[in-house]
């Protein structure tokens, strides 16, 4: 998962969410920057029942907030969805995604845009797709 100061670059740079089931967020400056929230069409969570860990099924949310407008959340994107969102950037500038590498304590997102290679190294396969498609999103050149 990318790192909450990474999610909000991408939203400042226009990366717009569209919410699906099981995406995951972040309610950044109110005291909740470390937690990360998932979108559920059911609550689940696990408990201790009798002394044994069981999956327990809520009706409701027991959450003391009615609601939460999307542009106050930021949306963690998961690697796939990263991936995506990066090759259709690509896809409409003429660019290619040309492969991710795995080096000993990083990983490196390489494409090619307007015939110039680009590479984007991070600690994380998600950071570094995160950083490519910050990139595009900064620079609007074809």
């Amino acid at each position: 998962m990318i790192t909450l100061a990474l999610a909000r670059k991408l939203k400042e740079a226009g990366l717009v969410w569209h919410t699906s089931v099981h995406d995951f967020f972040a309610i950044p400056d109110r005291d909740m920057d470390n937690r990360v929230f998932v979108l559920s069409d059911m609550m689940v969570t696990m408990e201790l029942l009798r002394g044994w860990p069981a999956v327990v099924f809520h009706g409701t949310a027991e959450w003391a907030s009615d609601y939460l407008l999307t542009h106050e959340a930021v949306w963690l994107p998961t690697e796939s969805q990263l991936r995506e969102q990066l090759e259709e950037e690509l896809a409409g500038r003429n660019g290619r995604f040309h492969q991710l590498v795995r080096t000993e304590d990083s990983y490196s997102c390489e494409l090619v845009l307007a015939n110039n290679p680009l590479r984007f190294a991070a600690e994380s396969a998600s950071e570094a797709y995160g950083q490519a498609l910050l990139h595009l999103l900064q620079n609007h050149e074809v």
